[in-house]
């Protein structure tokens, strides 16, 4: 089985530690945020990124998972997340949130 992609990964945005883009546009939370390791079998937060806020989506830094799910459930990567996990699918990691607002 192959290792899955986070998101940085599948975006190829540069904004992991050592990324190219992180002089310019800084180090991503979800590529830093330990408390979601292993999330959807994910490092840090990067199967996850949908929680963190402060990530980027079309070049515009996201807010709280409140505010930017609607736009993230629209994203290719969260949908090829939830298509791998099946049904051990977490979309948010605190008890009861487990379908989209």
């Amino acid at each position: 089985m192959r290792t899955p992609l986070n998101c940085w990964e599948y975006h190829r945005c540069g904004r992991e530690p050592g990324g190219d883009k992180v002089s310019e546009m800084g180090v991503c939370p979800a590529a830093t945020s330990a408390e979601f390791a292993g999330f959807n079998h994910g490092r840090n937060a990067g199967r996850i990124c949908w929680v963190v806020a402060g990530t980027f989506c079309a070049g515009k830094v996201q807010g709280l998972f409140a505010m930017k799910i609607e736009n993230c459930v629209r994203c290719p990567f969260f949908n090829l997340v939830e298509i791998e996990e099946e049904d051990g699918f977490v979309l948010h990691p605190e008890q009861g949130v487990t379908e989209l607002p």
